[in-house]
Formats: structure tokens, C-alpha cells, sequence
């Protein structure tokens, strides 16, 4: 029977999206098994070869983890992970924007970006796999994905300062609430989890930075660990944000809306043109340039940002005309707001677990 089996986490505990799902299960108090991910089998039941991988006790295989947070939210609505006002929601999947799409920066930058960084990292991935060869393969690819996402030599000013700012900001935060909306965890949390907890926290370099600059935001990571669940309180009433949560989003809408915006335009003027024949969607589209901070950086522009920006339009689009109104006054100023007013002129769907265009 499928109430005698528990669910299964498979990934890694160095993975980003490994990550952003545990502590969602952690929440939902559910019972779970969490396996090393076995990659050719993975990609037996997918055709993809990503983690984080959940499988239900019935059988059914998930991938993605925003997909992961949806399927868990309607399987198991108590407690929440989602909110439902308008603008503590909106917050919570901006938050998952940057997560996704531009918190890979500093955790690739910090766990690569220096001699240090990367022998521990090369050390960990070794011992992890096993073998000596297949951990310095895969730390291979690794410091080939850091350059492709923006993240070196010439970047790494403009992302330490970038850290540092989000470091100070959600310290300031957290010395006041529990978490980001409040006194109760959302997917919000749980998303940050992924480049907090497995990148700065697990790293030996950003570790010492997190140590010596930001204990709250360790506490914050050491409360998502373990959530309590039956101890938490409530997000904030009145659909309200606190004004430390302000500092929090206008450090990523600032330095990342451009980013996000840049690759999403160029996948879109990529897709205007698309081969009649493609028949599987590409996971980037070539390069793109943006601003970040006051650098010039150069970044791949991944399809699934058409995927993510959507995700977050999805939910505004469908707010009624005082919800809209109430998030376009909560996220003014912070960079957000361009995120917002974009309409894109493509829209991407899941067939199975592949990214597709629909149907015109």
C-alpha cells in the first residue's frame, strides 16, 4: 500500500535544487527517504538528467522543484507553503525568480571563484562520488557552468559586493522575523534554501562569510533545516511585507531584473525564428550581455528563464484589479516592477517533463 512507503528525495546534499525541495517535505511533515541521486536512472525516468527527483509513494515521478512545491501544495494544502494574498505571494515567487534564475551567481562564485573555494569543492565532489576521476569530471563541468552563468574574474567585484548587500540586508530581516513573510515558512524560504544551504553554507568560503558577517541568515538556514512546524506562527497579517523584507527585494530586483529580463528577451527573439523542425527546446540560446552593478556581464540565456518569468506573470496576471494595484505599490522602486510590466510573446508549457512551446 502506498501509506507504507514513504516518499523519495533523490539528489545530493551539494545540489542548489536538492535543496530548495528539502525543506519543503521537512514542512509539509512528511514522511520521506532521501537517496543519492542515481543519474542514469534518472534519466530512465525522465529523459532528463536533473535533480532534484521526488518520487510518491504511489509510484508517480516529479522533476522541477517549482513543480515539486505545486504538486506537494495540492496533495497536502496543511500547512501552506503559498500564500493567498496577492502580495505576499507575488513576493514569494520573486524571490523564487532570483533564486532560479540569478542566485546561481554567488553560490557558483564562491564555491569556484577562488583556489581555496575550489580544491575544497573539487575535495568534496570527489569524495562524494567516490572516485577521484568522476568528482574532478563533474567539478569540470562545474567551473563551465560558473562561467557560463557570468560569474568570473572580471565579475567577481561586482558579485561579492552584490553578496554582501543581500548578506546585510536579510540580517537585517532576520533579527526581527522568523522568516521572510513572517513568523511561518513559504516557498520562499524554501527556494532561498537552495543557494543558502547548499552553496554559501556548505562552502568553505562563503561559510566563514556567513559566520563572520550575517548570523542571523545562519539561523534563519539552521530554522528551514528544522522547520517545528507545529511551532511556527503566521505570516504576517494584512497582506503586508515588513520593511526589512524592502532592503531584501530591492537587492535582488535591482542587480537582477536586468539579468533576467536581458535572457528573456533573447530567448524570445531566438524563439521568433525557431526551426520548424526543432524538436526538443534547447537549454540556452547563446549569449547575452547585462549590467550588474556597474559591470558588464556576460551570461547564457537559458530558456527556462521564459519558464520562471512566466510562472510569476501567471499569478499577477490573474489578480483582480485591486490585487494588481496593491502589488504594483508594494514592489515600486525595488526593480521588480519591470519584471511585472513585461508581457512576453511566447509562452512555454511541460510536455512530460520537457520545456515546449504552445500551440500557436
Amino acid at each position: 500500500m502506498a501509506g507504507d512507503a514513504p516518499y523519495q528525495l533523490h539528489g545530493f546534499d551539494v545540489s542548489y535544487f536538492t535543496a530548495k525541495v528539502r525543506p519543503a517535505l521537512r514542512y509539509k511533515q512528511l514522511w520521506y527517504d532521501e537517496r543519492r541521486a542515481d543519474i542514469p536512472e534518472i534519466l530512465r525516468l525522465t529523459g532528463l538528467g536533473f535533480i532534484p527527483v521526488v518520487i510518491t509513494p504511489e509510484g508517480e515521478v516529479w522533476q522541477d522543484s517549482t513543480d515539486i512545491y505545486d504538486r506537494l501544495e495540492a496533495r497536502r494544502p496543511d500547512p501552506p507553503l503559498f500564500p493567498a494574498s496577492p502580495v505576499q505571494r507575488i513576493a514569494a515567487h520573486l524571490i523564487e525568480l532570483y533564486v532560479d534564475e540569478v542566485g546561481l551567481l554567488p553560490a557558483m562564485h564562491y564555491r569556484w571563484g577562488s583556489e581555496l573555494g575550489e580544491s575544497s569543492a573539487r575535495a568534496r565532489f570527489s569524495a562524494m562520488m567516490g572516485s577521484s576521476e568522476l568528482g574532478e569530471r563533474a567539478a569540470d563541468r562545474m567551473v563551465k557552468a560558473r562561467h557560463m552563468l557570468g560569474s568570473t574574474p572580471e565579475t567577481s567585484d561586482a558579485i561579492e559586493e552584490h553578496t554582501h548587500a543581500l548578506f546585510a540586508a536579510l540580517s537585517a530581516h532576520f533579527e526581527v522575523h522568523a522568516y521572510l513573510l513572517g513568523e511561518r515558512m513559504s516557498f520562499a524560504d524554501c527556494a532561498l534554501m537552495g543557494p543558502f544551504y547548499a552553496h554559501l553554507w556548505g562552502d568553505l568560503v562563503s561559510r566563514q562569510l556567513l559566520l563572520e558577517t550575517a548570523v542571523p541568515v545562519v539561523g534563519w538556514i539552521e530554522r528551514c533545516s528544522f522547520p517545528n512546524t507545529d511551532q511556527q506562527g503566521a505570516w504576517l497579517a494584512d497582506d503586508a511585507l515588513a520593511p526589512e523584507l524592502r532592503a531584501v527585494l530591492e537587492v535582488m530586483g535591482r542587480d537582477a531584473a536586468p539579468l533576467v529580463l536581458d535572457a528573456v528577451r533573447a530567448v524570445e527573439e531566438w524563439a521568433d525564428s525557431r526551426p520548424e523542425s526543432l524538436e526538443r527546446i534547447p537549454r540556452g540560446v547563446g549569449l547575452c550581455d547585462s549590467k550588474f552593478r556597474s559591470t558588464k556581464l556576460t551570461h547564457a540565456a537559458r530558456t527556462y528563464a521564459l519558464f520562471s518569468i512566466q510562472r510569476v506573470l501567471d499569478t499577477y496576471t490573474k489578480l483582480d484589479e485591486a490585487g494588481r494595484e496593491a502589488v504594483d505599490k508594494a514592489f515600486r522602486g525595488t526593480g521588480f516592477e519591470d519584471v511585472l510590466a513585461y508581457r512576453p510573446r511566447h509562452r512555454m508549457i511541460k510536455d512530460g517533463f520537457q520545456l515546449a512551446f504552445e500551440s500557436d
